[in-house]
This record gives C-alpha cells, structure tokens and sequence, in this order.
C-alpha cells in the first residue's frame, strides 16, 4: 500500500487529505459540494478506494469532480464515481482512472447534465461489452463530443458493438477511429453531408454541364482523424472526400457541387499541365491560383451564375496578418468578386496584372507568367509558406496536383482507370479496332515473348456492380454504403430440362394456356365525355342541354365509347437460391430449388404469353461485401433457350440477405418506363448471413427495403415457402403481400395462377 493509498483510507482525518491534495484543491472541493453533499463525496471517495481503484483514480476524482459540478451539477460529479467503479469491474483500474480524469473535459464539451450522463452510460455499456475498446474511445473524448450529440454518440457507440461482436478484437480499431468503416460512420452521424448521399446527382450534374462522363470516387480518409480535406482529380477520375469538415447542410451540398464544377472547368480549359521543372512550392501554389481564377471566368462565360455558385465561398476578408496563406485567400477573392476590396498592395497587384490579360484569358501561359512574378513578390517580401501545411482555399478548390506535370505518373492514377467506361465525351464515337489491334504480346526481362490473351472470369468470381446502405433499427439509422452487389455469371444447363419441366406439368401449363388466351382478349373499359364514339353519353347530353337553354355554349363531348383495356407493367422475378434451397421436400427426392425453377420456367411462359416485359434473377450472399446476384433473362431479352439454360442450371449455396437483393433488384425495375412495376420474390427463408447474429436485424433492413420500394412506386409480393415464416414475412412485406405455400410441391402451379391474379 502506497503512502498516498494509506492517507487517502483515513478519511475522518480531513486534515491530513487535505495536506496531501493541497488546501487550494481541498476548500474547492468543500466549495463545490456544501453541507450534505460533502458528506455524500466523502462515501463516493471511500467507495471508489474499497473497490481498489487506485491512488491515481481517487486522485483524478478529487481533481476533476469540482469542475464536474461546476458545469453539469453535484449529481453528474458523484455519478461519475459510481460509473467509475463499474468500469473498474470490467475494464481494469486504468480504465476507470482514464474515465475519471476525461470527465472534466467531458463536461466542458457538453455542458449540459443529460448530455453529461448520456456519456457516462454509454462508457458503462462499452465497458460491460466491449472493455478493450474504453481506453480507446477515452483518448478521443474532447473529438467525440464535439461532433456528436449524445443520441448520435449512443447510435455510433451501439453500431459499433454490433460489427465488432463477432471479433472483438476490432473494437479498438473501430473505437479510437482507426478504422475507415468506423470513421464513415461516425461522419454519418455527426449528420455531415456524405459523398454517398449525393454522388450520383454529381455524376449527372458534371456530364450536364461539360459533356464529360466522371468516374467519382471517394478519396478516403487519410488518417482516422484528419480526413482528406480537398478534392483532386487525374484526367477523368475524380477524388471527392467523403465529407467537408466544417460544412453541413444546404451550404455542404452546394460545396460537392461548386468542387465538380471547378474541376470541371480545369479538365475543358487546362489543355495541357504544368511542368513543375525548377518552380519553388511558393511558386507552384500561387500560379496554381491564378490558373484557378481564369478557367473560373472561361466557366462563367460558357455558365453564366457559376461564378455565384463558387464565389458564395470566398470569405476572406481585407484585414489580417501579412501571412502567405491569409493573402493568398485575400488575393483567390479578389480575382472573383469585383465587389471585394483590398488595401493591400500585393492583392492589388494580382488583380490589375489578371485583368490585364484579359484579351489573353484562353492563354493558360498567363497563369504561369503572373504566378511566377507574384510569387518573386513574397519572396522579396520574405513571407513564410509552408508547403507541408499549405492547403488550397476555399474549400471546392481542389489541391490542383491535376494540373501539374511532376515528371512522373501521378499518385491517383491507379488501376480504377482501367474501368473507365470507355469513350468518356459523350460526342466522341469509338471505332472496332484493328485485327492487328485485338492482341499484343509482352517481353520480360530475359526478351522472352509472351502472348497476353483474355480469359473468362471464373465462375466463382464475381464484379461489383453496386453498393447499398442497410438499415440498423437498434440505432435508427442507415449505414451508408454498407453492402457490395457483385454479378456473378450463372451457371448454364441444357435447355431440354426447361422443357421436360413444361411436359410434366402439361395440365397446368394447359390452364395457364386458356387464361393467357382470355386474359389477351382484355377487359371492356367505358370511356365517357368522348368527342365521338357509339352511343350517347347521357349525363354528358343532359348537361349540354341546360348549356344550352342556359345560353352557355355547351361541351360538345357527348358520346361514350368503349375500348379494351390494355396492360402496362413490367416484372421481375427474384429467386432465392440460397444454401436451404438444397433441401428436399419432405417424402420426396425433390430438392426445393427444382420446384423454383418449375414454378418460374411456367411462370415465364404465362409472361412470354401476355407480353409483359419481365426479368428473372436469382441472388444468395456471402457476408456483406458479397451479395451475388445472377441475371437469368433481361427485360430487353427474348425468353428463348440461353435464358432456360441459365435457369436450369441455378445451384443453391450460400446465405439470404433479402434488403440488398430487393434494392438492387428495384433499382432495375425503377428503369422500365411502364405504369405498374411488380417485384415477385420466391424464397424459403428467414434473412439471414454469416456476419450478422441478430436475427432481427435482417429482418428489419428488408422491411425498410421493402417501404423505400414502394415510395418509389414498385409493388412488392413475396410467395413464402417456409411453413414457419409467416411472422418475419408478414413483417418484411405486410400480411396483403405475402403468400404462403405450405404444399411446397404445388408451387409450379400456383405461382402462375398468383402471378395471373396479381396482374390481372
């Protein structure tokens, strides 16, 4: 036992505590908690040493509880010793000790008492659940809570439990913001703006403004706490941060697109880039500037009100320290807004040195003449700058390493623009290449020759097509971003087993014959108030009779009509084909995927037959980052042998995550220009995936998928086949949509019949 252990056990001797925190400490700590409520801090002390926390612990107690009081009141003070203790338990003495000397900055973050035990809470919980991960999070207080509110905290905090349940060992990659999924996710709930929220509306507003097709990408965190800042970009690829720090709402939103359309700007009127050759950092930063400021004006004339977009940026102000980076933002202002005036002399010589050139603007040479002569100007000046620390002000500027030719391939220039779709302008046309073009060989270092052919992908190798949020109802929020799609090339079988199936279910597909036959035929609609047509419209007759006697000229639409009543929909059929689906029908040999692929080989005759534009796709996952996803048949696409190949040939494997299935799958039926969309989905089971423990959890990110679906106007009906499923399906996609089959055997002949009512 230390001294400081043995004194600090003698709390009826106030006066030798009192010696050893000192007296200014000691009459702060009595000022802070008068009367009863000292007596209350003594019992937590006295608690807080029987639980063996330490000489440290106590000690940061005594220190930190005042300023705790101060700001958030006695009762959050003395909690945060009882919080104290339970984290002891779980995580360790240091732990509790770190938590105790981090509540004072705590407090000062948040100010408010509710806030203040929000905290606390969620400190217990980690503690109980994830003990490794306190000592991270703690080190990162004062950043926490200054982004989030403590319902963000809690939301980040429970997102994080549930990732990392199943490795724990990860919580403290995820809790001290070292991980990119983390940091992802904490900027989602601090309520930024993300690149994922708003890349495709740039996409299309990039190409409508330059007729350029971008590849946008995320340039990804750089490190856990200092995020990429600014965009860059490298002939048609773009690197957009997943978020503007300090930027938010409206104002966010309109900064993605100031920064594509500056870009933009630079990849039509930078023709050429820089050499960087013997140009200082000083130099390079301010001809860099200038060329800024002349493609915006080249931009504003092809657009004119670009100009507002970005100058509503530009906030420096004409006053300040005669500092390279200050002037250099006073200088970016003037060179935009005619209106800013500045006193100082080397901002007001930028500008008369631009608008001098102004006949000469389409000359990206004057950039690098005025840049030179300006930066010669600082140097004379002896202005610091600090290329390390430099960044490119305002904020939709990018870092301008685009337009800078370094003597070597630039750093972003990676393997992504390989995948550029080719023929980036949308004028330009490509041509079939030469024989002689379709092949190339490569020489190794010994002068050996090899030839490179293309080969297949292996069918156990899928692309990704597309990334989707999934909904956490714990947290009440959607993890952007959060599952991969990837295509997959079905396998393929003969053709004549489709047509086996049709032979053995000949009465059915008799059936299903005569009602397409009638179904055809259409349904008699009445049309009234017609300008012409068969008969009288009565009311409509009435009607012009009193017009008439009234003296009003009457609606001489008076005739009714009928006509049949065409059908406008489209279909896509969904296919479960998970791991489960290889099991048999109960006294049977028959496997539950052959009786999906009966059922669906006569539904798609009752579409061919009707004419409805369909799709069929099947899908199963492997964790999060592998939902596969076969194409059968396409809309655009016959019904003919290739499509029974590939649906003859469907194996079961693998697990069922249903929301990023249907997502995608709606996100394809969005695309067909007809009134009524209907997504049938067949499946046999719960929603379920290696990396997700929660049963519910799926099940919920269906239902969202499901609702976010039919905002969109997409009718969702799913045929259940598991004789226990009727409570997780009703709740994915309402008791109206679901249908249960019992009878698994009889699926091929009811589904058609389903498929018939549900279209009629």
């Amino acid at each position: 036992m230390t001294d400081v252990d043995a004194l600090l056990r003698d709390l009826k001797n106030r006066s030798r505590i009192s010696d050893l925190i000192g007296a200014s400490s000691w009459s702060t700590v009595q000022r802070e908690f008068p009367g009863a409520a000292f007596e209350r801090w003594i019992d937590v002390v006295g608690a807080l040493i029987a639980e063996g926390i330490g000489s440290r612990g106590v000690l940061n107690f005594v220190q930190a509880s005042p300023s705790v009081a101060r700001l958030t009141g006695m009762e959050a003070a003395l909690a945060v010793g009882e919080i104290a203790r339970q984290v002891a338990k779980s995580a360790g003495r240091q732990s509790a000790a770190a938590l105790i000397a981090a509540s004072a900055r705590a407090a000062a973050k948040t100010a408010d008492q509710a806030a203040f035990h929000g905290w606390l809470h969620v400190l217990a919980t980690l503690a109980e659940q994830a003990p490794a991960a306190v000592m991270p999070l703690l080190q990162r207080t004062e950043l926490v809570l200054s982004v989030l509110d403590p319902d963000a905290l809690r939301s980040w905090v429970q997102i994080g439990l549930r990732l990392t349940a199943e490795h724990p060992e990860q919580s403290i990659a995820y809790f001290s913001l070292a991980d990119a999924d983390s940091l992802r996710l904490f900027e989602q709930q601090a309520g930024n703006v993300m690149l994922a929220t708003v890349e495709l509306r740039l996409r299309y507003y990039f190409t409508a403004l330059w007729g350029i097709r971008p590849f946008v990408r995320s340039a990804g965190p750089r490190t856990a706490v200092k995020p990429v800042r600014r965009a860059t970009f490298d002939e048609f690829v773009i690197n957009m941060p997943d978020h503007f720090p300090g930027f938010s709402g409206q104002q966010a939103s309109r900064l993605f697109y100031a920064t594509v359309a500056h870009i933009g700007a630079h990849m039509v009127f930078t023709r050429q880039r820089f050499p960087v050759r013997t140009l200082k950092p000083l130099q390079v930063a301010l001809i860099s500037l200038i060329e800024d400021a002349r493609v915006e004006v080249l931009a504003d004339r092809t657009f004119p009100g670009l100009t507002r977009l970005w100058r509503s940026f530009h906030v420096a102000e004409p006053e300040g320290p005669v500092l390279a980076l200050p002037l250099m933002a006073r200088l970016s202002r003037a060179l935009i807004d005619p209106d800013y005036h500045d006193p100082d002399p080397w901002v007001c010589k930028g500008r008369r040195m631009f608008n001098e050139q102004r006949a000469n603007w389409e000359n990206p040479a004057i950039s690098r003449e005025i840049g030179g002569l300006l930066g010669n100007d600082l140097g004379q000046m002896r202005v610091q700058f600090n290329p390390k620390t430099f960044v490119v002000e305002p904020a939709y500027r990018d870092d301008n390493l685009g337009i800078w030719d370094m003597g070597k391939p630039h750093a972003s220039a990676s393997e992504d623009v390989d995948i550029i779709h080719q023929g980036v302008r949308i004028s330009r046309s490509e041509q079939a290449p030469e024989p002689d073009q379709r092949s190339r060989s490569e020489q190794d270092e010994s002068g050996k020759v090899h030839a490179v052919q293309l080969r297949p992908l292996d069918d156990d190798t899928g692309i990704p097509v597309a990334r989707y949020g999934e909904w956490d109802y714990l947290t009440g929020s959607e993890r952007l971003d959060w599952v991969t799609v990837q295509e997959f090339e079905p396998r393929s079988a003969p053709a004549r087993i489709i047509d086996r199936v049709l032979d053995e279910h000949g009465d059915a597909l008799y059936r299903i014959r005569r009602l397409i036959k009638s179904a055809r035929v259409g349904r008699p609609s009445r049309l009234r108030r017609q300008p012409e047509g068969e008969r009288l419209d009565l009311e409509a007759s009435i009607q012009a009779t009193i017009d008439r006697r009234a003296g009003i000229t009457p609606d001489l639409r008076i005739y009714e009509k009928t006509e049949l009543k065409h059908r406008d929909l489209s279909v896509l059929l969904l296919l479960d084909v998970s791991e489960s689906t290889k099991d048999t029908i109960r006294g049977t040999s028959t496997s539950i995927l052959s009786v999906e692929i009966a059922a669906t080989a006569l539904v798609a005759e009752a579409m061919t037959g009707l004419g409805d534009p369909f799709a069929i796709r099947a899908f199963c996952s492997n964790a999060r980052q592998e939902v596969r996803y076969y194409r059968i048949k396409d809309f655009e696409s016959p019904y003919r042998e290739p499509s029974k190949s590939r649906l003859a040939g469907l194996r079961g494997g693998l697990s069922t995550r249903i929301g990023a299935a249907l997502r995608h799958a709606g996100h394809e039926l969005a695309q067909q220009q007809t009134f009524r969309r209907l997504l049938l989905i067949v499946t046999d089971g719960e929603p379920s995936d290696t990396d997700v423990s929660d049963r519910r959890y799926l099940v919920e990110d269906a239902r969202k998928a499901v609702q976010s679906l039919a905002q969109r106007s997409i009718d969702v009906f799913c045929v259940g086949l598991d004789s226990g499923g009727d409570s997780y399906l009703t709740r994915i996609f309402g008791r109206r949509n679901v249908i249960q089959i019992d009878n698994i055997a009889a699926l091929p002949e009811k589904l058609p019949m389903l498929y018939l009512r549900l279209t009629a």
